[in-house]
């Protein structure tokens, strides 16, 4: 199996990636290719500062980097041999099993959308993420940011892909999936929140167990999967994000709280694309990027995107 990292990607690229790509490199299956996708002179002057072999990579040279202000569609068609462009293309052509940047966000949603396309029957993909529980296993919520404004079939997917994402990746047995609400009972809610309880509730698709609090979030360990859309959910995030923030400037040490910390995790998967795409955080250190490149191999081992589109069918 090949994961294509962007190299060039990231508010401290190259250095934080490449550094990230040798602490993966360590822990990946002997039999998977790191493909290092990038400038080529900088990523083998780096790999020789580390005394790394860099025949033990797989350098794609790429003379193009979509910067963090560029603008997402129409950069994206320009700079055809970005690192972004390059390791969409190669997604696309099979070469690679995954695909992870800490780069522009924007450019990857249009990568995914003019390079590989979603999963027949997805409505619309999401961006997942994964917040800490009681429980060992993280909890995966979607979307984070995506689709701000979601209707009910849109919502109803979502418990279809973090469901096959909480078995499949996080091996959980049979995921229990809530309805991100203002209220546990099933009258309450906005329009849509309660039209998609409504098709959720008794479905054979997934194990739905109503709405779920967010007083209740992190503490509920029977809780596997969230389903919010996109505005509430990158919410959440970022106040979770904040949460740690503050955690830290307190001086608090716990190891419960430590799970907060986004490096731990090292992207968000983009659920209902039609191949393994892994975002990372722009602020992302070698220790994010290790993570992120992990949880991409992850992903494409196990197949995640065929599952979620057998499930579909």
């Amino acid at each position: 199996m090949r994961i294509g990292l962007d190299v060039m990607g990231g508010d401290y690229a190259p250095e934080s990636t490449i550094l990230g790509a040798i602490l993966a490199h360590k822990e990946l299956p002997p039999e998977t290719e790191l493909v290092l996708i990038g400038n080529k002179d900088i990523i083998a002057k780096t790999l020789e500062r580390e005394k790394e072999d860099a025949a033990a990579y797989n350098i794609v040279h790429a003379s193009e980097v979509l910067e963090m202000g560029d603008h997402p569609a129409k950069t994206f068609s320009k700079k055809k041999d970005s690192s972004i462009a390059v390791g969409f293309r190669m997604l696309k052509n099979k070469e690679l099993g995954g695909f992870t940047s800490a780069g522009n966000t924007g450019a990857m949603l249009v990568g995914i959308h003019y390079s590989i396309g979603t999963i027949p029957g997805i409505i619309r993909p999401a961006i997942a993420s994964l917040l800490p529980s009681f429980s060992e296993i993280p909890c995966i919520i979607l979307d984070v940011g995506l689709n701000p404004d979601s209707k009910p079939d849109v919502l109803y997917q979502y418990g279809i892909m973090g469901s096959e994402y909480a078995e499949k990746v996080l091996g959980v047995k049979d995921p229990r999936v809530a309805l991100l609400n203002i209220g546990s009972e099933e009258s309450k809610g906005n329009m849509a929140s309660r039209a998609a309880f409504d098709m959720m509730n008794g479905t054979k698709d997934y194990n739905f167990i109503g709405n779920i609090e967010a007083n209740d979030f992190f503490v509920n360990k029977d809780v596997n999967v969230v389903v919010c859309d996109g505005f509430v959910g990158n919410i959440v995030l970022k106040e979770a994000e904040a949460f740690y923030r503050l955690i830290r400037k307190r001086k608090v040490e716990d190891e419960f709280f430590e799970k907060f910390n986004f490096e731990n995790y090292g992207g968000s998967p983009i659920l209902g694309a039609s191949s393994t795409v892994v975002i990372g955080h722009g602020i992302s250190n070698a220790k994010a990027i290790k993570n992120m490149i992990l949880q991409t191999h992850e992903m494409a081992s196990v197949g995640l995107s065929d599952k979620i589109k057998n499930a579909l069918s």
